[in-house]
């Protein structure tokens, strides 16, 4: 196969002239050829010459005016940035690894001793850029027909290429996700029995394709193929807590894990956002401490999202996530995620609706997407009842932000106001009358305006035998 008319572009003609005049022989690989054969966008292009790759690199970044090279000499690379892409240059290679590492020993090698080292066969190929060969895909382990058959595989033992690079179990999951892929049994086999060789691994490049795992399309796939083979074990056991079905006197709860990836699922459907599907991941992670059973009643889960919001950050920290204004949020969307559905569920309040447009602020329409996303049954009748209902809710919502806009607001009356007013220091009578005119807000007793809620604080004061100064 000759795929020409697939890489006719400037920056693959001056690869090729430039080693082709340099005597060597480079190829382009890994990804950037799977994706060129499945139509997919990639902005990291790779090329292998058999040779200097620094070389080779700065000799190209001459010809098309690249004014920056970076040189990983260690590991005879080198990079730079052109028209928006990522290009990579090495020299071919061949590896071995010692078992407590996953950095391999590399000395030179063929092109078929790079192709050996890739993780998969779909990522194995490469394509020539000699100008009598110019666009021939070069295929050893027949990547094309698992790209046609859907299929990931290694193109040696799996055995072998998972222990010597544990991140590659993830990756194999990651492709599975992203491409919508079978693994092939006997690499599933090789994962799960090397699950534990993950600990080798840093935890940030292990959440590093576990977030791309979340972007996925539907990232239950990945899921649920972590979860089989024990991987998810080995870094993320709160979620593999949620597994399972408890039944007592009749009573069962349903499976907390697999609601989980339903939730997760209908979010992605909705929005791309990373935290937003974080948000769904961690919505009920603290349902396995919280569950009690109650005679009568079944199981209940009582307090897990206040439980959830505290078992947050822990979670982001662990798994080497940010801990800024991205944590805060999904630990805003876990602890807040019961109030909008138990709003859906009997007839709702305008104080209610206005306290949650209050403590949700910014984050109302992320919030209202997760709780969307939350209802989940199979009795089709209740879920199309409940999201009637939640439709119902958000236009209540709309029109009273409309009317007392409470997102975000802050008491017409202030601290420094209230001392002035009454000849107070500061001290806790300031905070009772300031909170009690937001909760009058909230709760409807007087408008969000300054006349009202000053008229309000006089009467708040006379109240508590304050004079006005």
């Amino acid at each position: 196969m000759n795929l020409r008319h697939k890489i006719d572009k400037r920056l693959f003609h001056v690869i090729s002239e430039v080693s082709h005049s340099m005597g060597l022989e480079t190829y382009a690989v890994g990804g950037m050829v799977r994706d060129i054969l499945l139509g997919r966008s990639n902005k990291d292009f790779d090329f292998v010459t058999i040779g200097n790759g620094l070389a080779l690199a700065e000799a190209c970044a001459n010809v098309l005016q690249v004014k920056k090279v970076t040189y990983y000499k260690n590991y005879g690379t080198a990079a730079f940035h052109y028209r928006g892409n990522d290009v990579e240059f090495v020299g071919a290679r061949k590896e071995s690894y010692r078992p407590e590492s996953r950095n391999p020993e590399v000395v030179p090698g063929t092109l078929r001793d790079d192709q050996l080292r890739r993780d998969f066969t779909i990522n194995a190929m490469a394509i020539d850029l000699h100008p009598d060969r110019f666009g021939d895909l070069i295929d050893p382990f027949d990547g094309l027909i698992d790209l046609e058959k859907k299929l990931i595989q290694t193109p040696t033992d799996p055995e072998v290429t998972f222990s010597d690079d544990p991140l590659r179990m993830m990756r194999a999951v990651r492709f599975a996700a992203q491409l919508e892929f079978e693994i092939l049994p006997d690499c599933l086999a090789a994962i799960t029995r090397n699950a534990e060789r993950l600990g080798i691994i840093s935890q940030e490049r292990i959440t590093t394709e576990l977030n791309k795992i979340i972007l996925s399309k539907k990232p239950s796939i990945g899921f649920k193929l972590l979860f089989d083979t024990q991987l998810l074990h080995q870094f993320f056991p709160e979620m593999v807590k949620l597994q399972g079905v408890s039944k007592r006197e009749g009573f069962a709860h349903k499976d907390n894990f697999y609601h989980t990836l339903e939730v997760l699922d209908n979010v992605a459907e909705s929005s791309n956002d990373l935290w937003l599907r974080w948000s769904a991941i961690l919505h009920d992670i603290a349902k396995p401490p919280t569950k009690r059973f109650e005679a009568g009643i079944g199981w209940t889960f009582h307090g897990h999202e206040d439980l959830g919001a505290r078992m947050t950050p822990k979670i982001f920290e662990r798994l080497k996530l940010p801990l800024d204004t991205t944590m805060k949020f999904v630990q805003k969307l876990v602890q807040l995620h019961l109030r909008p559905i138990a709003l859906t569920k009997s007839e709702v309040s305008d104080s209610a609706l206005r306290r949650l447009l209050f403590d949700a602020g910014d984050d109302i329409d992320a919030l209202m997407v997760l709780c969307k996303a939350d209802i989940t049954s199979k009795n089709e009748l209740k879920v199309k009842k409940y999201l009637k209902n939640y439709e119902h809710v958000i236009e209540k919502l709309v029109a009273l932000e409309e009317k007392d806009r409470v997102r975000n607001f802050q008491p017409p009356v202030s601290g420094e106001l209230i001392m002035k007013t009454f000849g107070l220091n500061p001290c806790a009578k300031v905070g009772v009358i300031k909170n009690a005119i937001k909760d009058a807000i909230l709760d409807g007793v007087i408008e969000n305006n300054d006349d009202q809620a000053f008229q309000y604080m006089l009467k708040l004061g006379s109240d508590m035998g304050l004079e006005r100064c």
